[in-house]
This record gives structure tokens, C-alpha cells and sequence, in this order.
């Protein structure tokens, strides 16, 4: 009953007018922006993080979330009409929904994707909403050495998790937790790799940073791909699919929204990881596996239904423990500090209104994606026509309006191009900026729990295994590594990413 009562503050809080319409807002601009090839939803939300900077917190994260949602049902759209992915996690929607579109079936996969993501939606607020609450519970047990070694094994996973070398990998996130600790120390007032600029003195901004790394340095790498056919998008047709193609797309959104439930919540994981796992297991228990490759309903559903339910549940290590488990949860993080919001414990018993408000508003947002975008579909086909060297310079203005507008500071814009072109040479060497950013964010917090873990032993580091909790978490990173050093896991980890 407690989990009625709490969602029914939830609604009552999301529920109003003027959240519903900053919900619709965040749903319409991150579909606008993640329909564009490329972009993607940390890029989309790391622009638009300067739009949410005057309101209300509870209508900020609202908007927020439906930017999140609305860019990843853009990247959909694009996969399935002109075969380009507008985020990592719709690469592999490409292999079947681009293959139906061509078949003439464009608007039974939307459709197909466009439901499987809302049941996955759903589905995945429901488990937050169920989960959560316990696993806050759990969490009242933890202290320092424990979210130390917590945030140990989220770095650790999120390199056995990234694409690519990973030496790469570790650089980036070591790199990231230097660049967390520029500024002033608090406990000894002495400023650390700041260089003698005054402007960092209060340690570098989230938000330059987040716009520079993913936004415009997506845009300038995208400036070197080519993207002639997107004139010939695809025909849309029926919007409905068979009853054969719903007898085979109703199982495999089932197992895709179970596996993406429990993809999400690994640090590292979230709706990527959820996509993949989702598209293998389908080609591997599907009675028609020749027709994979062809136009599969089943991989469609499947990865759709596992990215949005990843999507969901990468909510909840954020919302309990207040740890980021993906580079969205990091900027989502960044946007609550910039509104004065500690995520973790804290925030379901102190902010409850606030708390349940969020997750009532997934509901809503899901519910919106699914009215909005299907008789909006044309739409988005125009806007994939129009030329890229008229849309990237609008881009580039609402970023360098953002960044300025936080402080009136030409500073922050330098900051922010100075990130881009960092970004953009991250990318030329292979190298991924989400470890980059999730060191980032957790570096000042694992410097903070360290001290605090110090002064509570006396500057004795045996605290750490003598905690049963903190004990598991070491174990776990220290079996990770161990996977990442054994030749046979190298192998397969190589083989899965070039797959």
C-alpha cells in the first residue's frame, strides 16, 4: 500500500500544469535533437542542461528525463528510416529496422519500437518504484568506506564496459578524476592545478565541460562523415504491424524489458549494454534465424524494449545511492548539485514530493513519446532532409548561449570550446569520453569519502576489508580486473565489441 500511496504523491506532484508542459518540452526538444545522425542523448542533454537552470528542481529533472527519453526514441527513428543511429544504443535497431524499411515495413517497426519502448518504460518504473525504496533501505547502512569502494567498482566495470582499448579506457578515466580535482582544496584552502586563472579556483564547471566533450565535439566529428543519403529515407506505409510480426515481437519485447531491467543497473551497463545482450540472445533463440539480417521483427522489439527498460532502471543506483552508473546518470547528477538537490538516501526521505514526482513523471513522459511522436513521424523525415550546414550552426549558438548564460563569463565559453576540441581529438585517438566523465564526477566524491574513511580509522586503510560491505565491493572490482588480465575474457570481450 505504502508504494500506491507514494506514487499517488508522485502524480499529484508531476501531475500539474506546469510539469506536464515542461514534460512535453523535454520530450519534444530531445526527439527534435536526437533525430538528427550522431548526436545522441548525453550530447542532447549536456546542450539543453542551460534551459532547466531557472526553474523549479522537480520541473528541471522532469524536463530532463523527457529530453533523455526523447532523444533515445529519436535515435530509433533515424536507425530504422536512413540507417544512421542517433545514439550508441539504437546501432543495433540498424541491422533489422533499416532492413524493414527497405521491405516497405518502416512503419511497422516504428510502431513495434515505439510500444515496445513504452511496455519497457513501464515496466521499468514499475521496478524502480518497487526497488528503489528497499534498496534505499539497504543503503542506510553504508558509510564512507563503503560508497568509496562503491565508486572503486564503478570505475572498474565502466572500463571492462567501454569500447576499445582498455589502457584507453583507464587513461580516460584516470584523466577524468585529474581534471575532478582542479580547484580548491576544501579541508586545507591550498588551490590544485589551477595555473594561477582565478576562474578555476571553484574547480571547472560540469556544464562547459558536459556541452564541449559530447556536444560540440559530436558536431565537429560529424562534420567529417558524410551523410548524402539522407535524402533517400525510406517510405513509412502501414503503421501497423501483421499478426505474425505481433505474435513474434510480443515475446522478444518480454525478454528484452527482463534483461534490460538488470542490464541497467550496472555501473557501466545502462541501455547500451541492454541493446547488444538483447539483439544476441534473439538471433540465438529465434526459430528463424535465417531471416535475421533480413528485416527480424524480434530485433527490433527486442533491443528496444532492453534499451528503454536499461534507460529506466539506470535510474536507481543514481536515485538511492546517489552514484551515476552511465554518462547520462553523470550530467543527471550535474544537474541536481547545479539545483542544489543531493541525490541518494537522503532525497526519498527528506524530498519525498520530489522523489516520487520523478518517477510518476517516466510514466508520463513514456505515455507522451508513444501520442506525440507516431503522427509526428513526417515530421522528423523532413528534418533529416535539411542540410546539415544550416542545422549545426544553430547548435553551436544555443551552446555558446548556454555556457555564457551561467555566469555571464566569456570564460566558460573558451572553457567549453577548449573541451571540444579535446572531445574531438578523444575521438580521433579511439578513446571514449564516458569513462572521462564518470571520473569526473566521481573523483571529488571518492576524495571526500577517502578522507572521511581515514579520519574515521585513524588513518588506518585496513578499514576498507574490514567492512563486510566494503569487503564485497573490492572483491568484485578485484574479480572484474582479473577478467580484464585472463587472455580468454580479452578475447571475447574484443570479439562481442567488434560484433
Amino acid at each position: 500500500m505504502d508504494v500506491f500511496a507514494n506514487l499517488a504523491l508522485g502524480f499529484s506532484a508531476a501531475a500539474t500544469p506546469t510539469n506536464l508542459l515542461f514534460c512535453l518540452v523535454g520530450c519534444l526538444l530531445g526527439t527534435l535533437i536526437g533525430v538528427l545522425p550522431g548526436i545522441g542523448p548525453i550530447a542532447t542533454i549536456a546542450m539543453l542542461l542551460p534551459v532547466t537552470y531557472g526553474l523549479d528542481p522537480l520541473a528541471a529533472l522532469i524536463m530532463l528525463a523527457g529530453i533523455y527519453y526523447g532523444a533515445q526514441y529519436g535515435g530509433s527513428t533515424t536507425a530504422i528510416l536512413v540507417n544512421l543511429p542517433g545514439e550508441t544504443s539504437s546501432v543495433i535497431t540498424c541491422i533489422e529496422g533499416y532492413k524493414m524499411a527497405r521491405n516497405g515495413r518502416a512503419g511497422a517497426a516504428l510502431t513495434v519500437a515505439a510500444l515496445a519502448s513504452f511496455f519497457a518504460g513501464c515496466v521499468g518504473t514499475i521496478i524502480i518504484a518497487m526497488f528503489a525504496p528497499i534498496l534505499a533501505s539497504f543503503a542506510v547502512q553504508f558509510r564512507s568506506p563503503e560508497y568509496f569502494s562503491l565508486m572503486i567498482f564503478g570505475l572498474v566495470a565502466a572500463v571492462v564496459l567501454a569500447n576499445g582499448s582498455v589502457i584507453k579506457a583507464v587513461a580516460m578515466v584516470l584523466l577524468g578524476l585529474l581534471f575532478g580535482l582542479v580547484g580548491t582544496d576544501i579541508q586545507s584552502g591550498v588551490t590544485r592545478f589551477t595555473f594561477g586563472v582565478t576562474e578555476l579556483y571553484d574547480g571547472i564547471d560540469f556544464v562547459p565541460l558536459a556541452m564541449g566533450l559530447f556536444g560540440i565535439a559530436e558536431l565537429m566529428a560529424n562534420l567529417d562523415r558524410r551523410f548524402e543519403d539522407r535524402s533517400q529515407t525510406q517510405k513509412i506505409g502501414s503503421l501497423w504491424p501483421t499478426r505474425k510480426e505481433t505474435m513474434l515481437a510480443i515475446p522478444a519485447v518480454l525478454r528484452g524489458t527482463g534483461l534490460g531491467s538488470l542490464l541497467g543497473i550496472l555501473p557501466g551497463g545502462g541501455a547500451v549494454l541492454a541493446s547488444f545482450s538483447s539483439y544476441t540472445l534473439e538471433k540465438k533463440i529465434s526459430r528463424s534465424r535465417a531471416q535475421f539480417g533480413k528485416g527480424a521483427i524480434e530485433g527490433v522489439a527486442g533491443p528496444e524494449a532492453a534499451n528503454n527498460a536499461g534507460a529506466q532502471t539506470s535510474f536507481i543506483p543514481l536515485l538511492t545511492l546517489g552514484i551515476p552508473s552511465t554518462p547520462v546518470m553523470a550530467i543527471m547528477v550535474g544537474a541536481m548539485m547545479i539545483q542544489g538537490i543531493a541525490p541518494g538516501t537522503a532525497l526519498i526521505t527528506e524530498r519525498p514530493q520530489l522523489f516520487w514526482g520523478m518517477i510518476a513523471s517516466m510514466w508520463i513522459g513514456n505515455a507522451m513519446l508513444v501520442i506525440i511522436n507516431l503522427p509526428l513521424i513526417g515530421l522528423w523525415v523532413t528534418l533529416l532532409r535539411a542540410p546539415y550546414r544550416l542545422l549545426f550552426p544553430c547548435i553551436v549558438i544555443l551552446c555558446c548561449v548556454g555556457a555564457y548564460a551561467i555566469s555571464s563569463s566569456t570564460f566558460l565559453v573558451m572553457m567549453m570550446a577548449g573541451f571540444a576540441v579535446l572531445g574531438y581529438a578523444f575521438g580521433k585517438l579511439g578513446c571514449e569520453g564516458a569513462p572521462f566523465l564518470l571520473g569526473f564526477v566521481l573523483g571529488p566524491l571518492m576524495e571526500e569519502n577517502l578522507r572521511r574513511s581515514m579520519i574515521l580509522s585513524f588513518g588506518d586503510p585496513l578499514i576498507f576489508v574490514q567492512r563486510p560491505i566494503s569487503l564485497t565491493l573490492l572483491l568484485m572490482s578485484l574479480a572484474l580486473v582479473l577478467m580484464i588480465v585472463l587472455p580468454s575474457f580479452r578475447r571475447t570481450r574484443e570479439v562481442a565489441f567488434q560484433e
